[in-house]
């Protein structure tokens, strides 16, 4: 009997065992030949933010050459791309100005540049442009040539103005600047007619503010002069010394040659306040008047201080004042005789100025300058050291005797 239900139990577990056998073989075929709905995503190489990477795909395929790239265009670099945006944008303002002299049956011939300020067509140049011109001829920055008539011209200042009767399209004036607001190692650019080439641009810095140049046919200076190592040559006079706005801040006048006739990097420009002043007036009258206080001298350095016993080096001294002129009449003296230091006779008992109506006056330059600033009729009160004691004086400034 056990034996019987023994071989059952154990015939059955057989079957049960073949059966699923038979079954998983079908399931498997019936799986395989049942294509597939969805494909499972690959797994994202890149790691979640924040995660730390610890495994590196590594392709399985030769990955195809790389597309030849053009080589891309030479980068501007940011000074260059500057400078280039501000000549295209300030060059339609400058000119050419030839200038023509007929003198007993010969002409000469002169070159010098100039920049628009109106839409008028009143440009700005020196007056040793023109000065002895009997024609003008201005050329813009596209070639157009035009007659210029010279309207006003002043040799105190170097100034002139000529006009067109109109600019050519695309000319346009140029922004005046303040001169005051200059500052050494300014970045600036000249743009003229250096030798006649005319539209060429120079860069450089400001090299000194406040210089005192001569006219070079008057006997008065130019104060507050802008100093510059942006290159100025024979032909540049005239035109536009401009800051990287674009404004023009000095009109470019005189080089420091060192005897030779180009330039020795140091050029002058005539400050653009003294153009806000001028201008205006020669479009007006043709002519402008300077104040003028009638004397002569120098700044108190080392050897006034010490020939006329100064408590300071700062001052305006005065060497002499020219008869019947304001100063004199005011009663401001100039020196009295000379001493002997190191060699050299040096004035003395000449008054030093060291105030002009309450502002400090530092040199001779600042009296120069302050007095400019001024116009004829003016009263002002200097004050001045003589003797030691401080004493204020009060005059009025007259107009420039003519030359």
């Amino acid at each position: 009997m056990n034996r019987k239900w023994f071989a059952l139990i154990a015939g059955g577990g057989c079957l049960l065992v073949l059966v699923l056998l038979v079954g998983a073989i079908v399931l498997f075929t019936w799986a395989g030949a049942v294509p597939q709905r969805q494909a499972a995503p690959p797994p994202d190489p890149t790691p979640a933010p924040g995660a730390r990477e610890t495994q590196v795909v590594v392709p399985t395929f030769t990955p195809a050459p790389p597309t030849p790239v053009a080589e891309p265009e030479p980068e501007i670099k940011p000074a260059e791309a500057l400078l280039d945006a501000l000549y295209h944008t300030t060059n339609p303002g400058v000119v050419h100005i030839m200038v023509f002299a007929d003198r007993r049956g010969e002409t000469g011939e002169g070159t010098g540049s100039g920049f628009v300020i109106d839409e008028q067509g009143h440009i700005v140049t020196n007056n040793h442009v023109i000065a002895q011109a009997d024609r003008v001829i201005v050329v813009f920055y596209d070639g157009f040539q035009a007659r210029a008539e010279i309207i006003g011209r002043d040799a105190d200042s170097d100034l002139a103005v000529i006009r067109v009767d109109s600019l050519p399209e695309g000319a346009r004036p140029l922004p005046l600047g303040d001169s005051d607001a200059v500052v050494p190692g300014e970045r600036v650019i000249a743009i003229g007619s250096p030798f006649g080439l005319g539209s060429s641009i120079t860069s450089g810095i400001v090299s000194a503010v406040g210089r005192t140049i001569p006219t070079g046919v008057t006997m008065f200076s130019i104060p507050q002069a802008i100093q510059t190592d942006a290159s100025i040559n024979p032909g540049n006079s005239g035109g536009p010394l401009l800051n990287i706005q674009g404004q023009v801040i000095g009109v470019n006048a005189q080089i420091a040659t060192g005897g030779a006739r180009a330039s020795a990097g140091v050029g002058f420009a005539i400050p653009v306040n003294v153009v806000r002043r001028v201008a205006p007036v020669l479009i007006d009258t043709g002519t402008y008047q300077w104040p003028w206080l009638g004397v002569q001298g120098t700044s108190v350095n080392l050897y006034i201080q010490e020939a006329n016993d100064l408590p300071t080096q700062r001052g305006a001294y005065i060497q002499s004042v020219v008869n019947g002129g304001p100063a004199a009449r005011a009663g401001i003296r100039g020196s009295t005789g000379t001493r002997t230091i190191d060699g050299m006779n040096i004035p003395v008992g000449g008054d030093v100025i060291i105030r002009f109506d309450n502002l400090e006056i530092r040199n001779f330059d600042d009296l120069l300058s302050e007095t400019s600033m001024r116009n004829p009729g003016d009263q002002v009160i200097v004050t001045i050291l003589r003797n030691g004691q401080e004493q204020q004086i009060e005059m009025q400034l007259e107009p420039r005797p003519a030359r």
